[in-house]
């Protein structure tokens, strides 16, 4: 029998199978595009030419090389061939041979190797005459071996490298200006190389120190730099520039060197001669160099070379603690050239940027000096009052090697600042200029006490005066600027104060009760209110702690004076300014919460200092725009009953969730007064959840009648409200926990009574229940769906 499905199974199928078809005719639309698209491309390809077959269906081989680097291969090879072999034969078989034969032999050769470019150059062959070329040259230098090896085999190696070196230049140099040979482009670059090492190998040869090797290798680079700008030909240019940089690198390099490790004033003097020919050699490239960047570079270069030589020779005759002054001097006095109007701009530029490294180097030197004056004081934490040091090194030095020389790094900061803010004339880099100035005239001022180790009282002073100046500044600053330098330094500095005053007791509470007055002066300005507001508080309850640990307070009992901090900071907040308020709010709430963890031993206290910071936030809470506090006010009161009833020793959970159930209901109760379509999950829920779950919980573990005959009496009284008031969540959960109640205290009815039925009952009373409900499912559900209805239309 033919089987025919359903009308819908039926349709389902046909457009299972319609979708099919239409993907199949993708596929082949887009298959059939690409064969058109391959078929045109291979018709715009020209045909192969005759008589090179090729495979059907396949390109003809492309060429992977051009000829002429085909050739250039080529020729190179055999260049490095016919050298090798020429070193060979002048290695191995050049003893088989007399006088005459070697001289014919090595002279013919060369001779003739070196007169064939001429006919190559006359028919246009210049790639192979380059080769042959090359070729010469390398038979010239082994010319040269064969004759030191013939005729001056007593002769030293390097003045006999030294004097070959300028004969092969001399020799190379002429072929390459030759009018038949002039076409080549070899000559020229190779005399240059050659010419390298004259200078270099007769100083080695005269025994020249490390000051006449860095003096030859100088000398070398600067005639390099003037053939790289006189000379017109790339080659050259770029050989020449490649030796300048190389050669004039390390001479430079070795002339610091020596400059640095000078024993003497003449030492000293002969490496700076040597770094004043550096900086010539840069400085008159920078000159005539066309491109901007470039001569920037050289002039930067020039700069630091004259303040190394400068510095190093003045170095040189002075104690060493002045070494960085010295050579700060000579970086200041780079700024002289950038007045100098006969200069190019690249080249004045260069001097600023090289004076401005030699100082920021300069500067560098005194950082690990202020890092131990900010750093240092913390070391007092740990021996809190332990006594007053006799100096101001001592009280930033405790435990901290004090670094040597540094005694000149205030003048060096110092001198730094005032170049900062009488150099810088740039309006786009002046501001930048000035807060540079500021923290370097910070730094100075913050490292004088320890570096002139004055007395420990007169250090605190000087920092808290730096902290009033800072603030000052920061408020006497214009509208259109920034304070935030002056601001960062004063709120640094005032904590350096505040550890250094650690020392002794009275020391630690005048200091802290100066910062927060000083810091709670300023917050008058709302400008500096975000910063001087919070750190006012910050410094009131370090006072506040110390205050009690001087009156000899246990740490819960100081608890409730620190909270003196966060009570100020709630009625502070609204009276400042609109970015001033959430800073002062954050640190109140700090200070509360370090209360609260001082208070943490002792559980009474606790509960008090609880309390109060809910009293606290209730307050804040009366404020319009921070309701929400009042969530954290509830939690807090809830928190510190909590806490007394531990320190009670109770343990009824009622006595736990009644105090939060009954505000959470008074307060659910208000609110379905003023919005009547509110929510009773929203506005009963969470009270009655509170003690009903844990009550419930409790009464399933009690043994005892009490407990669940109240809390069913409840669960009860909370069912019948519901459904009085037709109100979801006292229906839902007094009418769940009712049922969960009854069903714990008939539990061990329930037992005995399936002990004493057979094992066959359960489960036959469970199919017959099943056969019920499947017999009735339709109006099940649909007594399902009225109680869903019913409940659906209560609040």
């Amino acid at each position: 029998m033919t089987y025919f499905p359903p009308p819908a199974e039926e349709l389902r199928l046909i457009d299972t199978e319609l979708r099919q078809l239409d993907a199949r005719r993708g596929q082949l639309l887009a298959r059939r595009a690409w064969l058109v698209a391959v078929l045109r491309q291979a018709a715009a390809v020209p045909p192969p030419p005759a008589g090179v077959p090729h495979a059907a269906g396949f390109p003809p081989p492309r060429a992977e090389a051009a000829a002429p680097r085909v050739q250039n291969v080529l020729l190179l090879l055999g260049g490095i061939l016919l050298t090798v072999a020429a070193i060979a034969f002048t290695l191995v078989s050049w003893g088989h041979l007399g006088i005459a034969g070697r001289a014919l032999v090595l002279g013919g050769v060369t001779a003739a190797v070196l007169a064939a470019p001429v006919p190559l150059l006359a028919r246009g062959l210049r790639s192979t005459g380059e080769a042959v070329a090359g070729l010469g040259f390398a038979l010239t230098v082994l010319d040269a071996y064969a004759l030191h090896e013939v005729a001056f085999a007593g002769a030293g190696g390097a003045g006999y490298a030294a004097v070959a070196a300028s004969v092969l230049t001399a020799g190379w140099a002429a072929y390459g200006v030759l009018p038949r040979t002039g076409g080549l482009r070899l000559p020229l670059p190779a005399a240059l190389a050659a010419g390298q090492l004259p200078l270099l190998l007769w100083a080695v040869a005269a025994g020249a120190g490390p000051a006449g090797i860095a003096g030859a290798l100088l000398v070398t680079a600067a005639c390099d730099t003037a053939v790289a700008l006189r000379w017109a030909v790339p080659a050259v240019r770029v050989a020449a520039v490649a030796g300048a940089f190389a050669l004039g690198g390390w001479g430079a390099v070795a002339a610091g060197w020596l400059s640095w490790t000078a024993p003497g004033p003449g030492a000293a003097a002969r490496a700076a001669a040597l770094l004043l020919l550096a900086a010539g050699i840069a400085l008159a490239a920078a000159r005539s160099v066309p491109d901007e960047e470039h001569a920037v570079g050289l002039a930067v270069t020039a700069g630091l070379f004259v303040a190394g030589a400068v510095g190093g020779a003045a170095r040189s005759v002075l104690p060493v603690v002045w070494t960085v002054p010295a050579y700060l001097a000579c970086g200041v006095a780079l700024l002289a050239a950038v007045r100098l109007a006969g200069l190019p701009r690249p080249v004045r530029r260069g001097a600023a940027l090289a004076s401005a490294a030699v100082q920021g180097l300069a500067v560098l030197t005194a950082v690990p000096l202020v890092g131990i004056a900010l750093l240092g004081p913390a070391a007092w934490v740990p021996r809190i009052w332990s006594g007053a040091p006799d100096g101001a090194r001592g009280a930033v030095a405790a435990g901290v090697t004090w670094p040597p020389y540094a005694g000149t790094a205030p003048l060096v900061t110092a001198v730094v600042a005032v170049g900062l803010a009488l150099a810088v004339r740039d309006p786009g880099r002046r501001t930048w200029a000035l807060h540079g100035a500021l923290g370097l005239a910070w730094a100075t001022v913050l490292i004088v006490p320890p570096v002139l180790d004055v007395p420990y009282a007169a250090g605190l002073v000087v920092l808290g005066v730096l902290t009033a100046g800072l603030l000052f500044v920061a408020a006497r600053t214009r509208a259109d600027g920034s304070p935030v330098t002056a601001l960062v330094l004063a709120v640094v500095t005032s904590v350096a104060l505040g550890f250094g005053a650690l020392a002794a007791r009275p020391a630690t509470l005048f200091a802290l009760a100066v910062l927060a007055a000083l810091f709670a002066a300023a917050s008058v300005d709302q400008r500096l209110s975000p910063v001087t507001a919070p750190a006012a508080l910050a410094h009131a309850t370090a006072l506040a702690c110390a205050a009690g640990a001087a009156a000899g307070w246990a740490p819960q009992h100081t608890a409730l004076l620190v909270l003196a901090v966060p009570a100020t900071a709630a009625l502070v907040a609204p009276r400042t300014g609109g970015a001033a308020r959430i800073p002062v709010e954050v640190t109140g709430g700090a200070a509360a919460l370090l209360a609260v963890g001082l208070a943490a031993p002792e559980p009474p206290v606790l509960a008090l200092v609880l309390a109060l910071c809910g009293v606290i936030t209730a307050g804040t809470a009366l404020r319009p725009d921070r309701r929400v506090l009042a969530y954290a006010s509830v939690a807090l009161f809830v928190a510190a009953a909590w806490v007394r009833l531990v320190s009670w020793d109770v343990t009824a959970p009622e006595a736990y969730t009644l105090p939060a159930t009954v505000p959470a209901l008074v307060v659910g109760a208000l609110r379905r007064r003023r919005d009547a379509r509110a929510s009773s999950w929203a506005a009963y829920g969470p009270g009655l959840a509170v003690t009903l779950l844990p009550s419930l919980a409790a009464a399933w573990a009690d043994a005892h009648w009490l407990r669940p005959l109240l809390l069913g009496a409840a669960a009860l009284l909370l069912t019948l409200l519901g459904a009085r008031h037709r109100l979801q969540a006292p229906l839902v959960l007094g009418g769940t926990v009712l049922a969960l109640v009854t069903l714990h205290e008939l539990a061990p009815y329930l037992v005995q009574v399936t002990d004493a039925l057979p094992r066959w009952v359960p489960p036959a009373l469970a199919g017959l229940l099943l056969l019920a409900v499947g017999a009735t499912y339709e109006r099940r559900l649909r007594d399902v769906r009225r109680v869903r209805e019913v409940l659906g239309k209560m609040n």
